[in-house]
């Protein structure tokens, strides 16, 4: 039985999603402000946090990122307001997905039973030969069954969303990957966002691998079409 958290400071929201949660056999522990929030993700360790942004004491993308810096848990942000912002910076603090205030109970278990399948799952990282279980690229050494990456011989913290985007595009070496085949592999077919996500993963993770994100050397951007991994020369 997975353990989910929510940080919610409106209670009848609270407790609408805390009642779905349960009827779906989910164990929930809620919170009404980010201090508690923290808190109790510290003491209960979650498999799954629900994190509002507007939270009273500490708000919640400050709550997002002292939990991001100590754990990997996945994190589905609320948001009342519809805009990009909102999301982008949801997003750009190590959120895995978000679902935009009014949302129906549908669609926010649908999200949770997505995420959760895909840890579950190990990301769906395909099998590989004992040789291949690790690779090293430029400054790069990616160890795909330990999902651990490092850069110049220290490792680098990654969410479980950009490991797998960056499994995926090493998997798939020099191919120009579009937008939706990205959402559809990576945040899979359950994922109802848009694809600005994309653009802001792959920015967080260049921001994480390369020595200097503005020049790319590993995850390049073939304008119109998408993105692709390039090894380095001499690499």
């Amino acid at each position: 039985m997975s353990k989910i958290l929510i940080i919610e400071d409106e209670k009848p929201i609270a407790d609408i999603i805390e009642f779905n949660l349960k009827n779906e056999g989910y164990e929930v522990i809620t919170a009404y402000n980010g201090e508690e929030g923290v808190f109790k993700f510290k003491e209960e360790k979650p498999d799954l946090i629900v994190l509002d942004l507007m939270l009273p004491d500490k708000d919640g993308l400050t709550a997002c990122k002292e939990i991001r810096e100590e754990s990997l848990v996945p994190i589905l942000v609320l948001t009342a307001k519809d805009s990009e912002v909102d999301r982008v910076v949801g997003l750009e603090m190590g959120a895995d997905d978000y679902v935009t205030k009014p949302f129906s109970n549908r669609e926010l278990i649908a999200r949770i039973k997505a995420i959760l399948r895909r840890v579950s799952y190990g990301e769906q990282i395909d099998d590989r030969s004992e040789a291949e279980d690790i690779i090293k690229v430029g400054n790069l050494k990616v160890d795909f069954k330990k999902a651990v990456v490092g850069k110049n011989g220290k490792s680098i913290e990654l969410t479980n969303r950009e490991f797998k985007l960056l499994n995926y595009l090493i998997r798939n070496e020099e191919e120009i990957l579009t937008r939706d085949r990205l959402l559809e592999h990576v945040w899979g077919y359950e994922y109802l966002g848009d694809d600005r996500t994309v653009d802001v993963t792959i920015r967080r993770l260049r921001e994480k691998i390369e020595d200097d994100p503005g020049v790319p050397r590993y995850i390049i951007t073939k304008r119109g079409m998408g993105y692709y991994f390039r090894r380095p020369e001499n690499a």
